[in-house]
């Protein structure tokens, strides 16, 4: 049989057209995570120029002015600054440890990002077991912080490090129960049933209101979780000079720093998404999807209008946590693992066992 030159123009042509659609198919499977992962880097720079000008209100004192508009681009400078420092190296010190143990940290918070909803459909993986995977995947940060310590061969640095461990432990406990708690109440645990849960009663049957001591407790040990004043035991300079980050210089130095904005920007989320209705967001008798005439499938507004939202309550969250930092004195270790579990563990076991009851009893 033979073929003639357009049939085989005709064949090339298809085979160009289909390995096209491949390589298309493989970008699109990269896109979602790339403006994810973009985002989240605008939304760390936006929180330090915040908390820098927040801070700098509470002092009464000038804030960032010269680097950019308003100073918003200190962060920027500060990041390029530390992309070009040496970056020094223990001489007696346990390198691959020291070295990866940054990475750890700020990987593990990475991947939390996975499952949190910013709109309806709006989700990198919606899982059923979306919250436990967020408790799992966020125990793994501390012991990339205890790794740095004890690989920098310094006793403040492991000191640090066995701190971070011992906070995380403490704190864990009563932050799973929480979730554990708004689980039963939502019936599942994936993070975008939960916002769909508090969606069907409106304002008043947002989480915060049916587990305001779950929440509060939540509040607490996520702020633990993120080692912020009046938590930051494992990097207290006025004891351990900078905790587990002593000996580090340079870009591992800057992991550690944006670890520490990356963990409190997904707390502030999972705040959001667990108590605060997520991308939903309707007062007594004004509904804003009915305000602005827009339905779960409304398109590229809806899903605008449901980011804003989220991201609205979520610098809410962050704005708290900001003006805690500044404005309460750093608790003495035994003061803050005292308070972990004698305080409250047993508050949030009994709000578990109560809500355990309480549906129980409807059933």
């Amino acid at each position: 049989m033979i073929i003639g030159t357009t049939e085989v123009q005709t064949i090339n042509s298809f085979s160009k057209s289909e390995s096209l659609k491949e390589v298309y198919g493989l970008i699109w499977l990269f896109v979602p995570a790339l403006t994810l992962i973009l985002g989240i880097t605008i939304g760390v720079l936006v929180i330090v120029w915040l908390e820098r000008e927040i801070s700098a209100a509470i002092q009464q004192r000038i804030g960032p002015e010269y680097a950019g508009p308003l100073g918003i681009l200190q962060a920027l400078a500060d990041g390029t600054k530390l992309l070009f420092k040496e970056d020094l190296l223990p001489s007696r010190g346990d390198i691959p440890l020291f070295s990866i143990g940054p990475s750890i940290a700020v990987i593990s918070i990475l991947l939390s990002y996975l499952v949190i909803p910013f709109g309806y459909r709006l989700v990198l993986a919606d899982l059923s077991i979306g919250v436990s995977l967020w408790i799992s995947i966020s125990s793994i940060a501390p012991i990339g912080l205890l790794i740095s310590g004890y690989g920098s061969n310094n006793k403040y640095s492991f000191s640090g490090g066995l701190r971070a461990a011992a906070q995380s432990i403490s704190y864990e406990i009563p932050l799973t129960l929480c979730v554990l708690s708004i689980s039963l109440l939502s019936n599942s645990s994936s993070t975008v049933d939960i916002v769909e849960a508090q969606s069907q009663y409106g304002f008043w049957g947002w989480n915060m209101w049916r587990q305001p001591i779950g929440f509060i407790v939540f509040l607490i040990s996520s702020l633990a979780e993120c080692e912020r004043l009046p938590f930051d035991l494992p990097e207290a300079e006025e004891e351990l000079v900078a905790g587990y980050q002593t000996e580090y210089s340079g870009i591992k130095y800057g992991l550690f720093y944006v670890a520490s904005y990356l963990n409190l920007l997904v707390s502030s989320l999972f705040v959001t998404v667990l108590y605060l209705g997520g991308w939903n967001f309707s007062m007594p008798y004004i509904s804003i999807p009915e305000l602005f005439g827009i339905n779960k499938t409304a398109g590229v507004f809806g899903m605008t209008i449901g980011i804003f939202i989220t991201l609205a309550k979520a610098y809410l969250v962050l704005f708290i946590s900001i003006t805690t930092r500044w404005t309460l004195p750093r608790m003495r270790i035994d003061q803050l693992l005292n308070l972990g579990w004698k305080f409250l563990l047993p508050i949030s076991l009994g709000n578990f066992l109560l809500t355990t009851s309480f549906q129980l009893a409807s059933l």
